[in-house]
């Protein structure tokens, strides 16, 4: 018996539900709701069923992140994505693992619904641009606009330089390091003088509502010798997770020259439940 192609390209699907969304229980959602529809298809009326499950999965992507645009807007303080455990092989595709970092998702963010899902069926996925704008609802010549559009706001918000895994690796664990010390020097060596520190507490944990701007503000807030912090590898990056009285936090970096230049800190604890077994990535 052949095995169902929902099954064979789930981490695929699950993949582009969850860079469209920036949210893995939002992602899985969707494909739930895409694998009810694809129960009931006509299997001998696809052609492509891998090119047919990713219209599907898109279309019910773009309905989900349209009605979540208003809970968004009403979210407490800052809004981070959903971290995700991942293996350190995530990271040996270089585009994959850029394309789900945390500092991408963040960026994805400040996209419109239907330019995010262009820019992450054409970036990421290279899918053609007649399925994309079959996806979307719009012209091929319109979706080719967009996606120009994407790529130079995408461009203009992303970190300038790229650094080696083998360079990223480093920076954090120096900067985990200082952390588990809590010298305030040893955190202030690793991080550029201005470096920004944004908090998705989420209302439910206590963080900053706000981005917190320059090294020595950051540092006085993080120089806490009282916690757990262990290296692990989120979203395909060396990342820290943090434990402070039982309460847990993700930190995800941008490194820039050898220095820290943003922390993503989610300690909303609903946006954790994803750390503990890692998640299946693919292109």
């Amino acid at each position: 018996m052949t095995e169902d192609p929902f099954v064979v390209h789930r981490s695929l699907l699950f993949t582009v539900a969850y860079e469209m969304l920036g949210s893995s229980a939002d992602a899985e959602d969707v494909l739930q709701e895409s694998w009810l529809r694809w129960a009931d298809v006509d299997r001998t009326q696809v052609r492509d069923p891998r090119a047919y499950l990713v219209r599907t999965v898109t279309r019910q992507a773009l309905n989900r992140l349209r009605t979540l645009s208003r809970s968004r807007e009403e979210y407490v303080g800052e809004w981070l994505p959903e971290p995700l455990l991942t293996s350190p092989d995530v990271a040996e595709d270089i585009e994959l693992a850029e394309s789900v970092s945390i500092a991408m998702l963040t960026v994805l963010e400040t996209l419109g619904p239907t330019e995010r899902a262009v820019f992450v069926l054409r970036e990421v996925f290279d899918v053609p641009y007649g399925e994309i704008a079959e996806a979307v609802g719009k012209s091929a010549v319109a979706v080719r606009q967009i996606a120009r559009r994407a790529r130079e706001h995408v461009a203009a918000r992303r970190p300038r330089v790229p650094v080696s895994r083998s360079e990223q690796q480093a920076v954090v664990e120096r900067f985990l390091a200082a952390l588990r010390t809590g010298q305030l020097q040893e955190l202030l060596d690793v991080m550029a003088p201005d470096v920004v520190l944004i908090a998705d507490g989420g209302g439910l944990a206590g963080a900053a509502t706000a981005p917190i701007h320059g090294a020595a503000l950051v540092a006085s807030m993080l120089a806490r010798p009282d916690r757990v912090v262990s290296a692990v590898w989120l979203n395909g990056a060396p990342a820290g997770r943090i434990e402070i009285d039982g309460r847990v936090a993700a930190v995800s970096l941008v490194v820039e020259d050898g220095k820290v230049t943003r922390i993503h800190a989610i300690a909303n604890p609903r946006k954790l439940t994803r750390l503990d077994e890692p998640a299946e990535l693919a292109r």
